[in-house]
């Protein structure tokens, strides 16, 4: 019986592993985009209360 280097259930847990870790990935990169779009995005929205100030609206 010849020793493996690597065992059957290994080349298994590793396509899991890579499996959770792409997702991971993708979700960290949505949550991400999705700040930076929010605040780059330029509404006249002021402060933790996201109340919008009529002296910064256009057209005054």
């Amino acid at each position: 019986m010849a020793i493996q280097k690597e065992h059957e259930i290994h080349q298994r847990r590793f396509g899991r592993n890579l499996g959770v870790g792409l997702c991971l990935i993708g979700f960290v990169a949505i949550v991400f985009g999705l700040t930076v779009v929010k605040v780059t995005r330029g509404d006249p929205m002021q402060g933790f209360d996201h109340a919008v100030r009529p002296e910064m609206t256009e057209g005054n």
